[in-house]
């Protein structure tokens, strides 16, 4: 028998979320299965836990696309009892159960190895918000913006994707502008690594289709308004790598930014990515993220606070990273 926390579904579609007894048994297929140590609770496992949006396939559920621990037991030969393993997206916690227990089973193909770097605890405090803003710091390099070019923004810059997209670009040399509705956050922002902070506030109203040029390249985590303003204000040949959906998934802009400036909108999709960019992904992170960024961007909860943890999370109320200990 595991803790986990457990999501079902009333017959009025309503989301129940309780942490509960499971068994071994009910585990879902795959070829391992491992003892999670940490978890964490990003914007989409707060979406599943709250019901607010159905990210959830099925039901009984186990929320949680992030989970690293060691292996117990595997009939795939990469993988033998005891390794260090990390799991980002896939689908788990939407379509297969997820990291928020003490155990979970897996397909091999979706586990990547633990940078020995890096402990369980670190992989969480990083978790798929750190791996998707280094996805998108290397979106921008492959299309060829280096610190020369001008200021990079970074939107949602309180969040988890935000917040190491920072710390991330500041040290690969870059001027980095944040845009957060917390101003009094302003001060941490800048211990990361920003140079500006500004209100979210100016991006996140209808814009003009065209506008002063003011950034190189932007990593954006919000989507909607924001988006098309933040496309419609870069510099010619700019590219931003778009990531997420905090506004909203709409995005209500024109053609003019791509056509009369040459602005290259870069979708990064993290749960799909490639096993191979998923290891270098997680290797730069391992030699490129400082640890006392991890230490100050972090805070740790147990299995049962998640369920509090959610709506505060929606609600924009939660600074940088969340580690879940499932063992508390």
């Amino acid at each position: 028998m595991f803790q986990a926390l457990l999501l079902t579904q009333s017959d009025d579609r309503a989301t129940h979320a309780a942490v509960q007894p499971l068994d071994e048994a009910q585990l879902p297929e795959g070829e391992v299965r491992v003892a999670v140590a940490h978890s964490t609770v990003n914007y989409k496992d707060a979406l599943a836990i709250t019901g607010k949006s159905p990210v959830v396939r099925s039901f009984p559920m186990v929320p949680g696309i992030d989970f690293a621990g060691s292996v117990v037991e595997s009939a795939d030969a990469r993988f033998k009892p005891g390794d260090a393993v990390l799991l980002n997206g896939w689908g788990v916690g939407e379509v297969h159960w997820g990291g928020l227990a003490q155990q979970a089973r897996v397909k091999a193909d979706w586990l990547v190895p633990l940078p020995a770097a890096f402990t369980t605890h670190d992989a969480m405090a990083i978790g798929t918000a750190g791996y998707t803003a280094m996805l998108c710091v290397m979106a921008l390099q492959d299309r060829g913006v280096t610190p020369d070019a001008g200021a990079v923004l970074v939107t949602g810059a309180n969040g988890g994707v935000g917040s190491i997209a920072i710390a991330l670009l500041s040290r690969l040399g870059f001027e980095v502008h944040a845009s957060t509705g917390r101003a009094n956050e302003a001060a941490h922002l800048k211990a990361l690594g920003a140079a500006e902070v500004i209100d979210r506030a100016t991006l996140s109203a209808p814009g003009k289709p065209l506008q002063k040029e003011r950034w190189a390249a932007a990593v954006d985590s919000v989507g909607s308004h924001t988006l098309a303003n933040v496309c419609a204000s870069l510099k010619y040949g700019g590219t931003v790598a778009a990531c997420g959906l905090a506004q909203g998934m709409d995005l209500p802009a024109t053609v003019a930014p791509f056509i009369l400036r040459g602005v290259t909108l870069a979708g990064v999709d993290s749960v799909y990515a490639p096993q191979a960019r998923r290891v270098s992904a997680w290797d730069r992170l391992a030699r490129e993220l400082p640890r006392e960024v991890l230490a100050a961007n972090t805070g740790t909860i147990g299995l049962a606070d998640a369920v509090g943890l959610a709506p505060r999370l929606l609600a924009g109320q939660v600074r940088g990273r969340v580690v879940v200990d499932v063992a508390a």
